[in-house]
């Protein structure tokens, strides 16, 4: 664990073939609003692309990694490939990268095992609970009926959660904040260790889903389903960083 009076925070990445202005190529990115908000919290954001030619594979390195920085952020982004919670693909199943899968559960094991600090949000809450052994639904409107947390691709829905008083998640978010959701994904099966402690308001009789979790015994590791820098809401890094 560093001692440096700035903490170091880790964002994972994109893997994506982008332009920019005459240039472009195969590149590393993610959007500026995680990292901004990390460093309006008093962080200093490190980015960590997911490799695919290093020796030891994508994983490799990830010790040390995370031995040099404070806090891990695993941000949004692709579905997590099913084959790592032993299921197979389901036919409504988006794009995945399994080098990012690869470098990120390397990251995220290190991390819990040291108990750094993680701020999990959306595709990193998902990716925390297959790591922990849970599972996934694969697509959530043949589970639910209805496409309300993701109305289309990369689109936004502002959904009601109830946060479980008493948790972490309550302190931060409050117990019923609006948030903006983007997931045709979500937890099935608990990964072990893991308490729900924030559950999607729906009507009509329909189940809860779960919209964030904390891990038992975690100096700080909190996953949530939603895009809190989507508001550019400063509570979840503010408290991500005084963990720190």
């Amino acid at each position: 664990m560093s001692t440096k009076t700035v903490p170091l925070i880790g964002f994972t990445t994109y893997r994506e073939d982008v332009t920019w202005g005459v240039r472009g190529g195969d590149s590393a990115l993610t959007q500026a609003i995680y990292f901004e908000l990390a460093a309006a919290a008093g962080g200093r954001p490190v980015l960590l692309p997911p490799v695919r030619h290093a020796p030891g594979g994508p994983g490799s390195g990830a010790a040390e990694t995370i031995a040099a920085l404070d806090g891990l952020v695993i941000i949004g982004g692709l579905d997590v490939d099913p084959s790592l919670y032993g299921a197979a693909p389901d036919p409504s199943l988006g794009r995945i990268d399994p080098s990012r899968d690869a470098s990120e559960v390397a990251l995220l094991s290190e991390a819990l095992a040291c108990d750094l600090p993680v701020l999990a949000i959306c595709r990193g809450l998902q990716l925390l609970n297959v790591v922990l052994g849970g599972t996934l639904f694969q697509h959530l409107p043949d589970v639910i009926g209805h496409d309300e947390h993701q109305p289309g691709d990369g689109q936004y829905a502002a959904r009601s959660i109830s946060c479980l008083p008493g948790t972490r998640t309550a302190a931060i978010f409050g117990e019923h904040p609006v948030v903006q959701c983007s997931h045709h994904q979500a937890i099935d099966r608990l990964g072990e260790g893991l308490v729900v402690t924030a559950s999607s308001v729906e009507e009509n009789g329909t189940t809860p889903l779960v919209e964030a979790v904390e891990r038992v015994g975690s100096r700080f590791c909190l996953g949530v389903q939603w895009h809190p820098e989507k508001d550019g809401d400063q509570r979840p890094f503010d408290a991500l960083i005084q963990s720190c």
